[in-house]
């Protein structure tokens, strides 16, 4: 059950770039949206470039750049695909490898940035990263749903702090640290920056209020969810985002 009033935080902890400086979003009723503007899958364009273990068919809408960083054992991928450079609108999509071939398992409308998406991410700039991903720990305020990755439950340490907007006090009840800038293997609230305070940090999947984050990616609560139930680290699950013309270079 869900809490009423307004609801106090003890500390802050990092979310979006930490929690204090995040914009993040929550929930409205699942969306399956239908890509019209990526390539239907099937193998790249052009001539391949060598690789050591042989990849399945490809992931619509991604490219060669992308495709090479992700790792051959992976066979769950979270695609992001952002309406623009600068548009804080995305489409978020799970594919599942099954034998030789990605199936689309489950497709919700969702945020990033509320300036969109970055190359050269840094604290602050309100854009997401582009780039691929590792998903390695989950947590929230609520119980453990059922998942998969390591989960940390911690309702003083994921509650917003109370002078937040109301459209804001459960964005941080289930969340997936996105490893961006992380210790994998550490809750995703841990603040240590392997790169440095510059390039930002705590970028997460979150529930959706409706609008921009300051780099996380937020969605419905039901896609959270699921994503929690289904993302298993035996299957090397990763996060594939950016803006579309990014994710087809």
């Amino acid at each position: 059950m869900r809490r009423g009033g307004t609801r106090r935080a003890t500390a802050a902890v990092a979310a979006c770039g930490f929690l204090l400086t995040a914009l993040a979003a929550c929930g409205g009723p699942r969306t399956e949206v239908r890509h019209t503007d990526v390539p239907r899958p099937g193998g790249p364009s052009g001539t391949a470039r060598p690789s050591p273990i042989a990849k399945p068919v490809r992931v619509p809408g991604v490219g060669d750049r992308m495709w090479r960083r992700i790792p051959a054992g992976t066979r769950q991928m979270v695609v992001v695909y952002g309406d623009g450079e600068d548009s804080p609108d995305s489409t978020l999509v799970l594919y599942e490898r099954q034998g030789e071939v990605w199936q689309r398992t489950g497709s919700w409308a969702a945020h990033n940035g509320k300036r969109g998406w970055t190359t050269d991410h840094h604290e602050g700039d309100e854009r997401s990263p582009v780039g691929v991903f590792t998903l390695s720990d989950a947590g929230g305020i609520l119980d453990d749903p059922g998942a998969r990755l390591p989960y940390t439950q911690d309702e003083e340490a994921f509650t917003s702090p109370y002078y937040w907007d109301e459209a804001h006090w459960h964005d941080f009840d289930y969340v997936i640290a996105i490893d961006y800038n992380r210790l994998r293997g550490t809750r995703p609230d841990d603040p240590t920056r392997p790169q440095g305070q510059d390039k930002g940090g705590g970028i997460w999947l979150h529930l959706d209020h409706g609008d921009g984050t300051l780099g996380c990616v937020s969605v419905p609560e039901s896609a959270m969810e699921y994503l929690l139930r289904t993302l298993d680290p035996e299957d090397e699950p990763v996060v594939v985002m950016g803006d579309r013309a990014n994710l087809r270079a």
